[in-house]
């Protein structure tokens, strides 16, 4: 029963959302939604070997610890395809997670490469919200 009702509301909340993103209007508020984090998808570049990164890690992970225990790295996973990790960071703006991947070892030596995305609430919950 749990599951139909979980299931339900997804169906429910997916052509809502699709909805809301097409009217220009609530568009707009999605799009100054605030951020609550960054998530920074790390790649190793093509040509860096698995040597080169094995060498850096020991300093790459020490850093990286003290960002989590700083506050600054809120979660952080292995990506399933073996190429790198994705970080979720405790910061305001693209340019504070920018800041803080570049400063670890594995940028300094440019072994790898960041994407950045600025993530917030998730808005169309919004619509639930309001009366109808």
């Amino acid at each position: 029963m749990k599951l139909i009702r979980n299931l339900l509301l997804a169906l429910t909340l997916t052509p809502t959302g699709a909805t809301s993103m097409a009217d220009s209007s609530l568009a707009q508020t999605q799009a100054t939604s605030p951020t609550t984090g960054v998530m920074v998808i790390l790649t190793v570049k093509a040509g860096v070997t698995r040597e080169q990164v094995m060498a850096v890690m020991p300093d790459e992970i020490r850093q990286t610890v003290q960002l989590y225990l700083n506050g600054k790295v809120r979660e952080w996973y292995s990506r399933s395809d073996g190429r790198g990790a994705v970080f979720l960071l405790d910061v305001k703006d693209v340019a504070d997670g920018h800041d803080i991947m570049e400063g670890l070892p594995l940028a300094k030596q440019d072994l790898v490469d960041h994407e950045y995305i600025a993530v917030g609430p998730l808005m169309p919950l919004r619509l639930l919200m309001t009366k109808p």
